[in-house]
């Protein structure tokens, strides 16, 4: 995480990022980070539901083979 920020440094950070990308990029840029962080939580969320989803399975193959054994 950012150590604590103040306002004085956030306005010298956007005025540094907006000299090097520009007004015009930086909406672009905005654009694509906030559309590969949805790809990066809808894939964390996919990969989630995979192990939950194996996880049950092999509960439930662990409860049908105690059940055998009875």
């Amino acid at each position: 995480m950012l150590p604590n920020i103040g306002i004085t440094e956030a306005v010298i950070l956007l005025f540094i990022v907006l000299l090097l990308f520009g007004a015009k990029r930086l909406p672009e840029i905005g654009g694509s980070l906030g559309k590969g962080i949805r790809e990066f939580k809808n894939s964390v969320k996919e990969v989630g539901n995979e192990v939950r989803g194996e996880l049950e399975d092999a509960d439930d193959a662990r409860a049908e083979h105690r059940q055998d054994e009875d």
